[in-house]
């Protein structure tokens, strides 16, 4: 039964995509936030699915810990779920993406409409230096950056490794960073078809201000993420 609800899901879910690359042409002509509105509805319906078909609802703790206004996201990655799911919490959000993701037709035109920031894996300090100038280019309008500390998804249990960007980033935005911890990938795992029926769960922790080191920074949002992570997994509630 799970096999089968996942894969209609995972039908569904891309049937989703194309629909809504569909709706979101018209925004070509229209101000960015058109489609970013296109990108979060996008995600509800992808949440709605989830839960519908694939039995694997949502719960969202700390939503009260959102602070206005601009703001680095600093989310845990386990799947590809918060790569739409986490969309909707924010006003106005961008998020930090491989660009070459940006070369795929529409689906990268829409995302560079929408005012997403690529970046080039390959290209060390130079690349950093390039994303920070646009990061703080869209935070400057007030937008919410949303950039997984880690660079890539990561197994559930495996050891940490953040990366150095976001510890640059935060150094050059000027602007609070906001800690995520998620249990996702115990229910949409890594490379793999099934959608685990259960509850993900997103906790918001408590914001990170603006103007420590970077070594100071990078430390604080580990040992923000990584606990609450490992409580949450701990306790996720996976329906059998």
């Amino acid at each position: 039964m799970i096999v089968a609800r996942s894969v209609a899901f995972n039908i569904l879910f891309y049937l989703n995509t194309v629909v809504f690359l569909i709706i979101g042409i018209p925004t070509f002509v229209m101000p960015y936030q058109a489609i970013v509105e296109v990108a979060k509805t996008w995600g509800r319906v992808n949440l709605f699915l989830l839960r519908v078909v694939a039995g694997v609802k949502f719960e969202l703790r700390g939503g009260d810990k959102i602070p206005p206004g601009a703001m680095i996201v600093a989310s845990k990655h386990q799947s590809a779920w918060e790569t739409f799911a986490l969309m909707p919490l924010f006003d106005s959000p961008t998020i930090i993406m491989k660009r070459e993701l940006m070369w795929i037709p529409l689906f990268g035109w829409l995302m560079m409409k929408g005012r997403m920031v690529g970046v080039d894996r390959s290209g060390r300090v130079q690349a950093l230096i390039r994303m920070a100038e646009r990061a703080r280019a869209e935070l400057a309008c007030g937008r919410q950056l949303i950039i997984f500390p880690e660079g890539t998804r990561r197994p559930v249990g495996a050891e940490p490794d953040y990366k150095s960007g976001v510890a640059f980033l935060y150094a050059k935005a000027g602007v609070p960073c906001l800690p995520v911890a998620l249990n996702s990938g115990v229910f949409w795992p890594r490379r793999s078809i099934l959608r685990r029926p259960g509850t993900v769960v997103v906790d918001i922790l408590d914001p990170i201000p603006p103007g420590l080191d970077k070594k100071t920074f990078l430390a604080r949002l580990e040992q923000a993420i990584e606990p609450a992570t490992a409580r949450l997994v701990a306790t996720a509630d996976v329906t059998p």
